[in-house]
């Protein structure tokens, strides 16, 4: 599927499918499920960055556009926004596409900042890109 977020030429950071464990009680996706898959995408992306581990240290502007739906696919697209000494901060649009529509749909968006951490745990430098 070619990218449907328009900041974006490569494909997603992360795939999934919507399945039914993780629906809260009125049977639609948790919404803690969809900002779990997209804090796992972002880190990748971060991680890849920073060339090594990093920690989430904020989410904002987290925006809910439209359900997800058992079966759908979840798709996480990241463009990092901006990079500082020691942090990263990604941009994170998920999209779905459902079995009955052809057009892929906007369902979240959000920003999130992760640190570079060392071997002690601890902040480090982010290396030039």
């Amino acid at each position: 599927m070619t990218s449907p977020f328009p900041h974006s030429g490569a494909g997603p950071a992360l795939r999934s499918i919507a399945m039914p464990a993780d629906t809260n009680p009125n049977g639609d996706i948790f919404g803690g499920w969809l900002l779990s898959q997209m804090d796992l995408a972002g880190g990748w992306v971060a991680m890849e960055r920073a060339q090594g581990r990093v920690a989430t240290v904020g989410i904002e502007a987290m925006k809910f556009h439209a359900p997800v739906l058992v079966g759908d696919e979840v798709s996480c697209y990241c463009t990092i926004e901006r990079v500082g000494r020691t942090s990263i901060t990604i941009r994170v649009d998920s999209w779905i596409r459902r079995r009955t529509l052809a057009e892929p749909i906007r369902v979240t968006e959000g920003i999130f900042t992760y640190v570079a951490i060392g071997e002690d745990r601890r902040p480090r430098p982010v290396p030039e890109a």
